[in-house]
């Protein structure tokens, strides 16, 4: 979630440059604040440092209950010179924030008409507890492009939410959904099994190229990293790069250690075994 301030979009342009050299594609933060702040946009203008891969715009669905058009979702895609939109799911982590906005009924109907309005790809996604088979299915059938099941597993947005309130009662409750959610394989397999053909994005908790590997042969077309990356993302272009490295020989590594010479062999791979 980065954008909004001069340090977050010092460390947006470092992603974009160190992304675009590696062919790695991009996903920013939710650009709400610059839909909202015009002057925030620079922030989040990724594209004039990442000219040759994708790179996926973010806002929250919950806002199409809260005002915004299809020309603000259209906004968001062009600050960030985007190729695609993601909308985020998060329910809970609108409850636990002090302004959160937890009018999430009738979305599905409006994420259904924006699929047909926007001029991109829209995807969904959620932002660490996990999307089911059965939701998936329910979107891909309303027009969604793409999903990104951000399970359980990585960062918790429930805890983030706990540290800026002040309401003793929510900063308790918040201890109750310390573990909330449905792990990033687990979504993976279900929304697999009844999407075969549907695009999909394995994220949440993975931190090396052995946990990409894993999101690939469960099922992902894709595998994403957050938090895991923030740390080099700040330090410096060379920290990130050789970040990035290292999860590609990971990823490599495993794929020689098993056989798979092809991505696609690695996603048709019988070698993935649960261990008991």
């Amino acid at each position: 979630m980065t954008g909004g301030s001069k340090t977050t979009g010092a460390i947006n342009e470092r992603l974009a440059r160190v992304a675009n050299a590696r062919g790695w594609a991009l996903g920013v933060g939710s650009i709400r604040a610059a839909v909202e702040q015009p002057e925030l946009a620079s922030t989040f203008d990724v594209r004039r440092w990442a000219p040759d891969i994708p790179v996926i715009a973010n806002l929250g669905a919950v806002q199409l209950n809260y005002g915004f058009t299809t020309a603000d979702f259209q906004r968001a895609v062009d600050i960030a010179g985007a190729d695609m939109l993601v909308l985020h799911l998060n329910t809970l982590q609108e409850v636990f924030q002090p302004e959160g906005n937890t009018n999430f009924s009738g979305l599905f109907q409006r994420i259904e008409n924006l699929c047909r309005e926007l001029e991109v790809p829209v995807g969904v996604k959620e932002v660490g507890f996990g999307i089911d088979g059965v939701t998936a299915q329910r979107l891909y059938e309303a027009g969604v492009a793409f999903i990104d099941v951000a399970g359980a597993g990585g960062t918790s947005w429930v805890q983030v939410e706990k540290y800026r309130n002040n309401n003793p009662v929510r900063r308790a409750a918040a201890e109750a959904f310390a573990d909330w959610g449905i792990p990033t394989a687990e979504c993976i397999q279900e929304v697999r099994a009844l999407n075969p053909e549907g695009a999909l994005i394995g994220s949440g908790g993975l931190y090396t190229g052995v946990d990409a590997a894993k999101a690939l042969a469960l099922g992902a077309d894709l595998a994403g990293f957050g938090r895991s990356l923030l740390e080099s993302a700040v330090a410096s272009d060379d920290a990130l790069n050789e970040r990035l490295e290292q999860v590609e020989f990971e990823l490599r590594t495993v794929m020689f250690g098993i056989g798979a010479g092809r991505i696609e062999d690695l996603k048709q791979t019988s070698r993935l075994v649960e261990r008991r």
